[in-house]
C-alpha cells in the first residue's frame, strides 16, 4: 500500500504552497493553484493537499497534530533552521527528542511542521 494523498487545511493556501516548495523541495508539478486549492509532490509521489475552501482565517488542529520532513543528517537539520532563521522565522534550534535530532514549528498558513534526522 503507498499513501497517496493527504489533505491539510491552511489558513494561506499560497503562503504554505511557496513556503513547502521553497524549504522542503516538494513540486507543483505544474498545476498553480490558487487562494482555495493547491496540490504538491514529493519524491515518492505523494501528494499534498493544500485547502482553505470555505476561506477560513483560522485553522485548528489537535495539540500533537503536525507534518514530519525526515532529513538524510542531523547536519542537513541544522542547515534548514539556519536558513529559516536567516529568513526571519521564529524556530527554536534544533535539540535531541524522541531518538531524533529535531525542532517543531508554525509555517505559514498556520501547520506546525517538524524536520529531523
Amino acid at each position: 500500500m503507498v499513501l497517496n494523498h493527504i489533505n491539510l487545511a491552511v489558513t494561506d493556501v499560497r503562503a504554505a504552497r511557496g513556503f513547502l516548495m521553497a524549504y522542503f523541495k516538494l513540486d507543483p508539478q505544474g498545476l498553480p493553484g490558487n487562494d482555495r486549492i493547491a496540490f504538491l509532490r514529493d519524491e515518492q509521489g505523494m501528494i499534498l493537499t493544500l485547502t482553505n475552501i470555505d476561506g477560513a482565517a483560522e485553522v485548528r488542529y489537535p495539540g500533537a497534530f503536525h507534518i514530519g520532513f525526515g532529513q538524510e543528517s542531523p547536519a542537513k537539520v541544522d542547515e534548514i533552521n539556519r536558513r529559516l532563521k536567516a529568513d526571519g522565522y521564529d524556530v527554536p534550534e534544533p535539540s535531541k527528542q524522541h531518538g531524533s535530532w529535531t525542532f517543531y514549528f508554525e509555517a505559514p498558513g498556520g501547520i506546525v511542521i517538524e524536520v529531523l534526522s
